[in-house]
């Protein structure tokens, strides 16, 4: 018999699914691997078609009364969730590093306090919102409410399997839907110690269910069930084609954070200290982030520095184990995704691409682990310049002119976000506005409020979230117009 929990860096992991205020067990597992040493952590119940059947009749059956709760009511359980996830930031810490490599003090000073935040923020929101006050029309009245659409289906990825998560759940539920998680299967364990949370906070049975397993057998029959009402999904390109598919048959609304192949451009006035760090930071988390600045952009007046301290500060990045707390840069996710960026990497270099940094995997280190790599010299039409590289690679290339820049930053089908660097307000303003992307960062990175939208245009997404842009997604908006004459008092 399978084992159904396990210790994980000193926390017990329940390994079942969370269907309907239960835990659930399935006759067949699959191996949950550490990218840190490639060891197995645990054999985790991996469902199915019956499980997603069950998840999604759990979730149908808890609508009506958790949509019926007012909003103040609904927003309370959300911000004793807050405190759950606050209460456990250094069990979700050391878990989540454990099972995707990322670095533990990332978790604990910024990723699992946004994790909190999330529920807080969309519970303040849902309160301050969900209702408008209502129009006068030609002597009518008319009431806009935002009613919730009923049963959610969030998959998410693995490179930041929690906060992406609760960055949908957290709206979905203060709206008053229900949920249905399916977790990343190379990181599926801390969405486990977030159902247990969820029932701690008191959110009713039902209300949040999570069914762990792969794409094929678990992630495809939640995308084709007839039982869901809106699909919030975060992952890659081919995916969200094959689930479109999917979803198509049943008319569900999608919500997709897809992938990017963002640009950097640092025009000739830049502070060339700014530039350099925002560029280092591009290497956070193994550049497995799909925000990531990968294409580099700079004045050929400033391209030689730039390169040059670039490249030395990254050889400075200190690449290990994500448990010590002065590591920079971890391990590559999995074996396969490892072999798919040093083929990337390879190809680029046999195509003309020059290595200044980096250029393969971390020989000292072994494992998973794949140095910081600067490229240089890459044509642009070259693989390694069009498909998003989700690893800690970057291109750096040069312009003459601004035009250039604008033309070159958004010849790309990506749309994610771009990043300026500029000393100039006026040209912030001027080129900032002609960038294809759902978010421009200029002179800063990675900086968004929780009320801004947020979003890719082209392959990059569908749909916004954030703020009332959540709220636009997760529920059914009805407008409500009362004629003032009819009534039988």
């Amino acid at each position: 018999m399978q084992a159904h929990t396990a210790p994980v860096e000193g926390v017990v992991v329940d390994l079942r699914h969370w269907i309907g205020g239960e835990r659930v067990a399935s006759e067949r597992t699959f191996a949950d691997v550490s990218p840190i040493d490639e060891a197995e952590i645990a054999q985790v119940a991996a469902g199915g078609a019956a499980e997603v059947d069950a998840a999604v009749a759990a979730a149908r059956a808890a609508f009506p009364a958790w949509a019926a709760l007012p909003v103040a009511e609904r927003a309370a359980v959300l911000r004793r969730v807050a405190e759950g996830v606050e209460a456990r930031v250094e069990d979700l810490a050391r878990v989540e590093t454990r099972d995707n490599g990322s670095l533990i003090r990332s978790h604990r000073r910024g990723v699992m306090p946004r994790v909190a935040l999330n529920f807080r923020a969309f519970a303040d929101f849902a309160e301050q919102r969900l209702g408008h006050p209502d129009l006068e029309v030609r002597g009518h009245r008319e009431r806009i409410s935002y009613d919730p659409a009923g049963v959610v289906a969030v998959i998410t990825p693995w490179n930041a399997p929690l906060m992406l998560a609760t960055w949908r759940i957290g709206p979905a539920l203060a709206a008053g839907n229900t949920v249905v998680l399916k977790p990343p299967e190379w990181a599926p364990l801390t969405a486990s110690l977030l159902a247990d949370i969820m029932h701690e906070a008191g959110v009713p049975a039902g209300v949040f269910n999570v069914v762990q397993g792969t794409g094929l057998d678990a992630g495809a029959p939640l995308t084709a069930h007839p039982g869901i009402d809106r699909l919030a999904f975060t992952g890659s390109v081919p995916t969200a084609g094959v689930i479109s598919k999917a979803a198509a048959e049943n008319i569900v609304p999608l919500s997709y954070e897809l992938g990017g192949k963002s640009p950097l451009v640092v025009l000739e006035d830049a502070d060339l200290d700014l530039a350099v760090d925002i560029a280092v930071e591009q290497f956070d988390n193994a550049g497995q982030v799909c925000l990531k600045a990968a294409r580099m952009l700079v004045h050929s007046s400033l391209v030689d520095e730039f390169t040059e301290r670039v490249v030395a500060m990254a050889a400075t990045l200190r690449q290990g184990d994500p448990r010590a707390e002065d590591t920079d840069v971890s391990a590559l996710i999995s074996r396969a995704h490892f072999e798919q960026i040093r083929g990337f990497v390879e190809r680029a270099i046999a195509d003309g691409a020059r290595p200044l940094l980096g250029g393969g995997p971390n020989d000292e280190l072994g494992g998973l682990y794949f140095r910081p790599t600067v490229l240089v010299d890459a044509k642009p039409d070259a693989e390694i310049m069009t498909e998003e590289v989700f690893g800690p690679v970057v291109t750096i290339e040069s312009f003459d002119t601004e035009d250039e820049a604008i033309h070159r930053a958004n010849d790309t089908r990506f749309g994610l976000a771009a990043t300026l660097v500029t000393g100039n307000r006026e040209a912030a303003e001027r080129v900032s506005a002609q960038l294809n992307a759902g978010t421009v960062w200029v002179n800063c990175f990675f900086v968004r409020d929780l009320e801004a939208p947020f979003g890719g245009n082209g392959r990059s997404g569908i749909g916004r979230e954030g703020g009332i842009w959540s709220f636009d997604f997760y529920t059914d908006i009805k407008n409500s117009v009362f004629s003032p004459s009819g009534w039988k008092e």
